[in-house]
């Protein structure tokens, strides 16, 4: 399993990067517009430096056209890049364009199997069920991530499936058991990952003994 930060801020990113354990980063217009940059294609290039996995960059454009437009362009940046199109007709038209052209894309706002059983058909490099927000309106999220991870277990679709909109450290053990490849996360929820009041009770602990020792 591999660990993504949900967000478009480069202090976050530098810190979380400098643990080791986050491979890469997702994005889209909300995030980007929250860290305040200005050019995006600077954010993502400084952005790609940081991490040595993919980095996902959301399009605006509705209609296939200009999702191809945008598409082509944020690939040319970099080939750590992976474009962002919503689960959506629209968007499984310019994901099968952008397979002719070895683009990848990661289907993202996906709230249903069928979602996810079109995109790995089209070919997507990553599907992103959202379990956060499925959870805020009475649906079980996670059943939807073990759901799809084990259609395309069954048939072998190479599709990632990539845990979103995850809101804390229990939502990440549980992506984990459901067997999807990637989790993303806001810089918060990986913090409180390695929390642990035993861990500081602990620490202090044994420098306490040490201290005594050397007094």
């Amino acid at each position: 399993m591999r660990l993504f930060l949900d967000t478009a801020n480069i202090e976050e990113i530098r810190e979380a990067a400098s643990w080791g354990v986050v491979n890469g980063i997702t994005t889209n217009p909300t995030l980007v517009a929250q860290a305040k940059h200005r050019d995006l294609k600077s954010a993502i290039m400084e952005i790609v430096a940081l991490v040595p996995g993919h980095v996902s960059v959301e399009v605006t454009a509705l209609e296939p056209e200009g999702m191809l437009l945008e598409a082509r362009e944020y690939a040319r940046w970099s080939n750590q890049v992976v474009v962002k199109l919503p689960a959506t007709a629209a968007g499984l038209q310019a994901l099968t364009q952008l397979g002719q052209e070895d683009i990848a894309v990661n289907m993202t706002l996906c709230f249903s199997a069928n979602q996810a059983i079109l995109a790995a058909i089209a070919g997507a490099a990553y599907i992103s069920p959202f379990v956060g927000r499925l959870d805020d309106v009475g649906h079980d999220g996670m059943a939807l991530v073990a759901e799809i991870v084990g259609i395309y277990r069954t048939y072998q679709f190479r599709t990632q499936v990539l845990a979103a909109s995850l809101r804390h450290p229990l939502h990440v053990i549980a992506a984990a058991k459901a067997g999807a490849q990637v989790a993303t996360m806001p810089f918060r929820v990986l913090q409180q990952m390695i929390q642990h009041p035993l861990t500081d009770v602990g620490q202090e602990r044994f420098l306490k003994d040490w201290r005594t020792l050397h007094s």
